[in-house]
């Protein structure tokens, strides 16, 4: 059976994360009893004081009175110790489901391709999977605890007056419906707002997170002046959304106090009446009054969460907006698995490539192939297209012309998990997790052993390293320079074993002293494995097989390191002399 989709062909998302907040059915019901306690002892509270006044005025001794006291305060407790539950209940179950759609909006994200987050920053999208799910979570706590219970509350409270007296059990309904109409109104008008403010938040935190990753750079540079002059910009920016949010609340809430006021006097007027006609008792009275004001505290308790109902709706707008994202790699129909084993092939035939929304290309007309185990070195100036080839080779983009081929398979076939585990690549950006070495090496995959740990750190240089520090493989990891997490991004590379590894300047943050200390890694690394190597210093290419030489996104160089070093007439061969590298 197909799924529903909307026009554009993508499920309807507001379903999915419904599901994901639903509680199991024990914790439903622990919770519906809770709410229904919750709602039905505070309305029995003014039929005890009516018994209290009818009584009092019929000259009942002070025992009884006391005891209809008693009985007053005993379930006045109840009520609030019902409503303690019922809060208890709803913020653990509001937790429960908002942390599912963390794991979902967070695994989503990730699994979104560069193209997605080229667009957002990373500021940004925390704000989305953290910030908008709190909103939610917020409001469904609220939900449970105001909205649901004053919605129960007001149905009792009109099916009890009815019971008392129609004619005002009508007027107390008409003016119950009025007030919900002009809340439902107000709330359309509302909600805009709060999705601005909302959206001008995520900027800001996009913002800070941008400048707080370049502080470095930006205090170097004299760009501080800027950074100050921005921050004030996107935060003028959200102090004007979220003070016209503000006046939109208040504008209700001052609406809605006059509203009660009226309803309040019209009832009592009502009331009066009755007892002037002798329909009423004076204890019955106080009954309508007490129920009065309580049918003021549930809409006053609705009022109070528009806020929060104006967040939630604007975050499960942008969380359905985020789920809605879909990666432009298209997932292929049968997805193919690459070898288990041993080194892939690498071919690239007449590739070109072009960035999104940007016609012009960066790659053209790549044509390469390397037979299993062997390597490749790729030169070039800065922006003549080896990042991006290096790219192409992981699938994090599609070629708009040619093929990518790994293992003979179109890497547009081939399943993501099989060439994740297959293809590895280290880089010059290192990202390093607060967490213990372990998870750092496994990146939070099971371990293959300790042993098996210690063993891949001492072949890259880390033996003693590892030894000093005060809680070996368990010690989080703080504080190592860039050559150590250099080193720990090579281990990373051992563990996982790939038949094809993508090392894209990864010796360039590297001193000469520790970059000898890895060269033999390096080698092992390439040992039995296909190799891309993209480096400036050319000395790092001694052990490549072939040398791809790019500029402006083509090759206008290809062949055998030795043939190309040996022709004084090569392009390569050039670079060596002007690197002072012996050819």
């Amino acid at each position: 059976m197909r799924r529903r989709t909307t026009d554009r062909g993508i499920p309807p998302h507001s379903n999915s994360v419904l599901r994901l907040l639903r509680p199991g059915p024990r914790p439903a019901a622990a919770l519906a009893a809770a709410i229904a306690a919750a709602t039905a002892l505070p309305l029995a509270g003014p039929q005890i004081t009516r018994r209290f006044v009818d009584d009092a005025i019929g000259g009942a001794s002070i025992r009884h009175l006391s005891l209809i006291a008693v009985g007053y305060l005993g379930l006045a407790v109840a009520g609030q110790a019902a409503r303690m539950v019922t809060a208890w209940l709803a913020g653990r179950l509001a937790w429960d489901g908002t942390n599912r759609v963390r794991e979902r909006l967070a695994g989503h994200a990730l699994g979104l391709d560069m193209a997605f987050h080229g667009r957002h920053t990373p500021g940004e999208l925390i704000e989305r999977v953290d910030g908008d799910v709190v909103a939610v979570a917020d409001f469904v706590v609220a939900f449970l605890l105001d909205v649901v219970a004053s919605v129960l509350l007001l149905t009792g409270v009109v099916v009890v007056v009815f019971g008392v007296d129609w004619r005002i059990g009508c007027v107390l309904l008409a003016y119950c419906l009025l007030i919900g109409y002009g809340m439902a109104r107000a709330q359309r008008a509302a909600v805009p707002s709060a999705a601005r403010s909302r959206a001008a938040s995520a900027t800001l935190f996009g913002a800070l997170e941008e400048r707080l990753a370049g502080a470095e750079e930006i205090r170097a540079n004299g760009a501080g002046e800027h950074s100050v002059r921005r921050f004030h910009q996107v935060s003028a920016a959200l102090f004007r959304a979220e003070n016209s949010d503000a006046r939109v609340g208040t504008m209700l809430l001052a609406g809605t106090s006059v509203a009660f006021a009226a309803g309040t006097a019209i009832m009592l007027g009502l009331a009066a009446w009755a007892m002037s006609s002798g329909t009423l008792t004076v204890g019955t009275a106080v009954l309508l009054f007490q129920y009065t004001l309580m049918v003021r505290t549930p809409f006053e308790r609705l009022i109070d969460q528009i806020r929060q109902y104006q967040a939630a709706l604007a975050g499960l707008a942008r969380i359905g907006g985020l789920l809605a994202e879909r990666r432009t790699l298209p997932e292929p129909a049968r997805p193919r698995r690459l070898p288990s084993s041993g080194p892939l092939a690498l071919r690239l035939d007449g590739v070109s490539f072009a960035y999104p929304d940007d016609d012009e290309q960066v790659l053209s007309g790549i044509t390469l192939d390397l037979a299993p185990g062997e390597t490749l070195g790729l030169v070039g100036r800065t922006g003549s297209g080896k990042t991006t080839l290096a790219r192409l080779v992981l699938r994090l983009y599609d070629p708009v012309e040619g093929v990518a081929r790994v293992g003979g398979l179109d890497l547009r076939e081939v399943d993501q998990a099989s060439l994740r585990r297959r293809i590895g690549v280290v880089t010059q950006d290192v990202q390093l997790f607060a967490a213990s070495v372990r998870d750092n090496l496994t990146l939070f995959r099971p371990s293959p052993g300790d042993d098996r740990l210690r063993e891949i750190l001492d072949g890259v240089g880390l033996g003693e390293w590892l030894a000093a520090l005060p809680d070996g493989l368990d010690t989080e990891v703080r504080g190592v320079s860039a050559g150590e997490a250099q080193l720990i991004a090579f281990a990373r590379a051992f563990l996982a074993d790939p038949g094809l590894v993508v090392l894209d300047e990864a010796s360039s943050r590297l001193d000469p002293a520790t970059e000898s200390r890895i060269e033999h890694s390096v080698g092992r690394l390439l040992d039995g494995r296909t190799g891309v190597i993209i480096a400036h210093r050319l000395s790092s290419l001694s052990r490549v097989d072939k040398i791809a030489v790019l500029d402006q996104g083509k090759i206008i160089e290809y062949g055998r390191r030795a043939d190309l070093a040996a022709d004084p007439r090569s392009r390569y061969g050039r670079l060596l002399d002007l690197a002072g590298v012996s050819r």
